[in-house]
């Protein structure tokens, strides 16, 4: 009679051995179902029924079927990654590849297309110079190669030690697009030192981008003063007109600053050795200073060459129309450029002439003031190392005499013509930063904004 067969517990059933445990985050597969096209593993089949089970004494046993080389079983079903496991872990694998390709310099793909993130150029930043002690804001105007939204939009300073002092009242979700866009920051004050200002804008992830920065200068501020009622050179004469610069340029009322006659298109004038394109936008006032900046522009001159947007002021076009006339005495306290190209100037012009030069000035050559009258020709460059020099404050002042032009630096005479301009001249005054074309001084190098700075302008008469 033959023996019953031993029963087997379930699988479920056996205990298990330490290196069977589930892996983390897997669960125990042992109650799971047979994966498709997956074979029962021969240990798991059904217990044949009694009546047809063959003698066990017939069959080999455990022992004997090692012995006779059967095949290897596969590992427990518990130590195999289940369908959901092994989606898993190619997940992440991908994960992996993606992230990785990163760490070897491949842009990461977060979609199912990469989307480029937008160009942002800045086209202005002011102030350039402010005064110890007086709140200034500031103001940043900036485009896109294509509309989003920022989170946030400002102007950062940073002192020679790398603190960060930036301007406050940043703008948040600003919407910058090709067409640009403007911001104006708080108020704040800065002690007297050189600082590096730039305008900054941070993405919809979080990341910060800085746009290329500029030189700031702060310098001492002086002790309060009146404007003289009358010139230290000229006690018989009586202040007239003045600009002060104490607040905003009075576009249209007293000043134009978007074409003058002078040159030839309006605008521009490129037989003028200038690359000069007139921007009302690029004067700025702030701390009783008008600072002057020329930056590159988008177009190109008639004469192939890249033009530069600058700032000019005129009282020609302007409704008020002030001239100066012969007999004048005109001052102005300037602040002299340093970037190379730089063509600062005080000037008269009226019906294509009537032109005297209060000075005008070039880096390249930076101890020296031209002197000149274009009327009845006369013309003086005047050296003087100890009051003119690159980045420094000059007062400059012209006496339009009927038979003879007087020069001033610093209350000085330094030059006389001994001609004159006519007891009947008249001209309106302009006061501007051009840019060298490279002709007779040298053009700018590279694209760093150039700026000239104005404390005042008066005549007295």
């Amino acid at each position: 009679m033959p023996t019953a067969p031993q029963h087997r517990p379930a699988q479920s059933d056996q205990p298990r051995r330490p290196d069977q445990q589930d892996q983390p985050g897997q669960q125990d597969q042992s109650d799971q179902p047979n994966e498709p096209n997956e074979p029962n593993e021969p240990d798991q089949q059904n217990e044949p029924d009694q009546q047809n089970e063959p003698d066990p004494s017939d069959q080999p046993n455990r022992s004997d079927r090692r012995a006779f080389g059967r095949r290897r079983r596969p590992a427990p079903r518990h130590a195999r990654p289940s369908r959901r496991g092994r989606a898993a872990a190619f997940a992440a694998a991908g994960l992996l590849a993606v992230t990785g390709a990163a760490l070897f310099g491949i842009p990461a793909v977060t979609g199912a297309r990469a989307e480029a993130r937008p160009t942002v150029t800045q086209d202005a930043l002011t102030p350039a110079t402010l005064v110890a002690g007086k709140e200034s804001t500031a103001s940043l105007t900036l485009h896109s190669s294509a509309c989003f939204t920022a989170k946030t939009v400002g102007v950062a300073v940073r002192d020679e030690a790398g603190r960060n002092l930036d301007f406050p009242g940043s703008v948040g979700d600003a919407r910058i697009c090709p067409g640009g866009l403007s911001v104006t920051t708080g108020p704040r004050t800065l002690p007297v030192g050189t600082y590096t200002r730039f305008g900054f804008w941070q993405d919809g992830d979080g990341a910060w981008h800085n746009l290329p920065s500029q030189e700031l200068v702060v310098s001492a501020a002086g002790p309060a003063t009146t404007v003289p009622a009358t010139a230290a050179p000229f006690k018989d004469r009586k202040l007239s007109w003045s600009e002060e610069f104490s607040g905003p340029v009075a576009y249209g009322s007293r000043w134009t600053g978007d074409r003058s006659s002078a040159y030839r298109y309006g605008d521009h004038d490129p037989d003028g050795d200038r690359l000069d394109r007139l921007d009302q936008d690029n004067v700025t006032v702030s701390g009783g200073v008008a600072t002057f900046t020329a930056e590159p522009g988008t177009g190109t001159l008639e004469n192939g060459k890249r033009s530069w947007d600058t700032g000019l002021l005129t009282t020609e076009y302007s409704a008020e129309g002030f001239r100066v006339k012969a007999g004048d005495y005109t001052e102005a306290r300037v602040k002299l450029p340093a970037g190379t190209g730089a063509r600062p100037a005080l000037w008269t012009w009226k019906d294509g002439g009537g032109q005297v030069d209060s000075f005008e000035y070039h880096p390249d050559r930076p101890n020296l003031l031209e002197l000149a009258n274009h009327v009845n020709p006369g013309h003086r460059s005047h050296l003087d190392a100890g009051a003119i020099a690159k980045g420094g404050w000059v007062t400059i002042g012209t006496h339009y005499g009927a038979t003879s032009v007087d020069w001033y630096v610093n209350g000085v005479k330094v030059y006389s013509d001994g001609k004159g301009v006519g007891a009947d001249w008249s001209a309106y005054p302009v006061l501007n930063l051009s840019v060298s074309a490279g002709t007779n001084h040298p053009a700018p190098r590279g694209t760093a904004p150039i700026t000239f700075a104005a404390d005042y302008l008066r005549v007295y008469r």
